[in-house]
């Protein structure tokens, strides 16, 4: 019988992966592996506490911790985020998809704090990335996982709102500008830097010591490598342990900015599995919060134009929710995303089931790597 270690070590063995971390939360009974190494030399063995760069899936806390404002009624779901990111009154949208970006025509309406969250402003990326509207986003929204590509928040913002959106607000879900937005929403919002609203309202709470936008010198000794895969299957240093992580970023990335271990992730998992609640009853979110960060809030129309991401699921806040089942982990209900660096984390409500993977080589498409797909049919068939 194949076991979870065997899963990774196929794929440490054959050099696709210097090593990985994957956990399973079955109700309670755990089952972990670490294996290969932290590096692509195998100076330092993989371990249950090594520390990876997330990427995407810090879209879930991001978006939990702006429902907090929310919940404390700082903020309003329905209301103009403007407010907040003058620099996104009055937007100019191109007048289709497809037109040059300087054919456009005004919003129709303001965008809102609801379409931030739900990814749904108009700004973002399509599965067409040939747009014009697309290309010039791209000289805006770099690649998250090089944090020094973006400025600090207020030059990124004054040059986001250079580029017309490319559909009208609420119309279309396009990935990931929503999150780096949201992230903006709420240092505005408190008059706090991400990292420390992060800290305070989520970290702090759920005892997620190692999860942070920055890996201090003490702890980089558990800190992962990062690789590009070349073409030829054999791996590139991107990112080592005195790189980009070795301080703040100028904009902590709410897309994609984190960097965490399997157990600190389980901690946030387990907190949207009891509802909002830590283990011993405290609330760190509501369970409306929970509620509609795990519901499907986009149409057939919208899931069309993000079909190269969503692969036929929805969207809910910060997460992609399944509605069907396309595959044999696709379970309705199952909340959570993929990074670019190589990871996934979901919550499956209807069996009380979170897995994780953690590796560290970089995704070259939005299509989940094979081993992350191989992990998820694991869990599904364990």
């Amino acid at each position: 019988m194949t076991t979870l270690h065997d899963l990774l070590e196929a794929h440490t063995d054959a050099g696709r992966l210097p090593g990985a971390v994957a956990l399973v939360d079955r109700d309670g009974r755990i089952e972990v592996a670490a294996v290969g190494a932290q590096d692509a030399g195998g100076d330092a063995a993989m371990a249950r506490d090594s520390i990876f760069r997330v990427a995407s899936i810090t879209k879930s806390v991001t978006a939990a911790a702006l429902l907090l404002l929310v919940e404390e009624g700082r903020i309003g779901l329905d209301e103009p985020v403007a407010r907040w990111l003058p620099e996104l009154d009055r937007p100019r949208v191109v007048r289709t998809p497809g037109s040059p970006v300087h054919d456009t025509v005004p919003a129709r309406r303001p965008i809102t704090v609801f379409d931030v969250l739900a990814s749904r402003a108009g700004y973002g990326f399509p599965s067409d990335f040939t747009l014009p509207a697309v290309q010039e986003l791209l000289t805006v929204q770099k690649d998250g996982r090089v944090p020094s590509n973006f400025p600090p928040a207020d030059e990124w913002m004054a040059a986001l709102a250079r580029i017309p959106l490319l559909y009208q607000p609420g119309a279309a879900w396009l990935y990931d500008t929503c999150s780096v937005l949201q992230g903006v929403l709420i240092t505005r919002v408190t008059g706090q830097s991400l990292p420390e609203f992060l800290a305070e309202r989520i970290f702090e709470p759920l005892g997620m010591v190692d999860t942070g936008f920055e890996v201090p010198a003490a702890k980089r000794g558990r800190f992962t490598s990062f690789y590009q895969p070349r073409d030829d299957g054999s791996l590139k240093l991107a990112d080592g342990p005195g790189g980009e992580w070795s301080s703040l970023p100028a904009l902590p990335l709410g897309n994609g900015g984190l960097a965490s271990t399997a157990d600190d992730w389980l901690a946030f998992c387990r907190m949207l599995l009891r509802g909002g609640a830590t283990l011993d009853g405290r609330r760190v979110l509501s369970a409306d919060s929970v509620r509609m960060m795990a519901t499907d809030h986009t149409n057939p129309a919208q899931r069309e134009i993000g079909r190269l991401f969503l692969e036929g699921q929805g969207w809910g806040f910060g997460g992609s929710v399944d509605i069907a089942r396309t595959n044999a982990w696709n379970v309705p209900g199952r909340y959570g995303w993929v990074g670019g660096t190589g990871t996934a984390a979901h919550i499956i409500p209807a069996t009380g089931t979170v897995t994780i993977l953690l590796t560290q080589v970089a995704a070259m498409g939005p299509v989940p790597a094979p081993v992350i797909r191989q992990f998820w049919r694991y869990a599904a068939d364990a």
